[in-house]
């Protein structure tokens, strides 16, 4: 039978990844929410970077970029992503598959004023993902920024969150010579119930 017990208890898969989360807080020395985030390009090329969640709701994983980057744009196109977050302090990992969609614009709104001044004019003049001919010139557009729009720049228009809405959450607990324990969770759609099952390490 496919008993879930300490760790792996709960009936929510999101609540699970936040207890997980809090506890990788506790324990981990930088960055806690950091993940892999996996895409793919039109000729399904995968790229893949370590971005930061920044919140885990009932219905999605949350974080904020640029819509123009690479990952913008392959996001856009296939509406599909993957996460992994990886703690080591724990000996943990979780995966996520799931449909992608944008923030809204207010929370988009709300997080971006959350950000430090310099987060917040980088938002401006980062055009991510794109060739940089030195770093004096992104300096420089730093400094024009900062003179144009002061102590309260507004959000870009270029910027703002995604939302990945879980079809599948893995959990991954390391074990003795490598017989680890695996739980999946899925689902067919974002309407359907959750399916659970133990994985072979």
């Amino acid at each position: 039978m496919n008993r879930r017990s300490g760790i792996f208890s709960g009936d929510d898969p999101m609540a699970i990844v936040r207890r997980w989360l809090a506890e990788a807080e506790a324990k981990e020395p930088s960055d806690p929410n950091a993940a892999a985030l996996a895409t793919v390009d039109a000729e399904g090329m995968p790229n893949v970077r370590i971005i930061l969640v920044k919140a885990i709701e009932d219905d999605a994983f949350v974080f904020f970029t640029n819509y123009n980057s690479v990952k913008g744009r392959e996001l856009e196109a296939s509406r599909k992503a993957a996460l992994n977050f990886h703690w080591k302090s724990l000996a943990r990992q979780v995966r996520v598959r799931g449909l992608v969609e944008r923030e809204s614009e207010e929370k988009s709104d709300a997080y971006y004023r959350t950000r430090p001044l310099g987060s917040r004019i980088g938002a401006w003049v980062s055009r991510q993902s794109e060739p940089l001919d030195s770093r004096e010139m992104l300096l420089q557009s730093v400094r024009r920024a900062e003179a144009a729009f002061g102590r309260n720049p507004q959000r870009p228009p270029f910027w703002g969150g995604y939302r990945i809405m879980p079809l599948e959450v893995e959990f991954w607990a390391a074990g003795k010579f490598r017989l680890h324990d695996r739980f999946r969770w899925s689902r067919k759609g974002l309407e359907e119930p959750w399916t659970v099952c133990r994985l072979n390490p």
